[in-house]
């Protein structure tokens, strides 16, 4: 019994660190918004990001797909 005590505790402070990493990720997406938006973008910069969340939500998908079958990395 007490192996398992010591495994739900180590559960619970690793989901804890896994949530204050998130918590710390979002405090710091947020600050470097602030801090560089302008006012507008030009047609080439607004291509440009486009383009770039494009593939960044490509990447977030297959990585989804990764992680739910449990298979390793390319």
């Amino acid at each position: 019994m007490a192996g398992n005590n010591s495994n739900a505790a180590s559960v619970n402070l690793e989901k804890e660190q896994i949530f204050g990493m998130a918590e710390k990720e979002m405090e710091y997406r947020v600050d470097l918004f602030n801090r560089y938006k302008e006012p507008e973008l030009n047609m080439g910069e607004n291509s440009c990001i486009d383009r770039c969340v494009s593939k960044y939500w490509q990447v977030t998908n297959l990585i989804g797909q990764l992680l739910g079958s449990n298979r390793p990395p390319m």
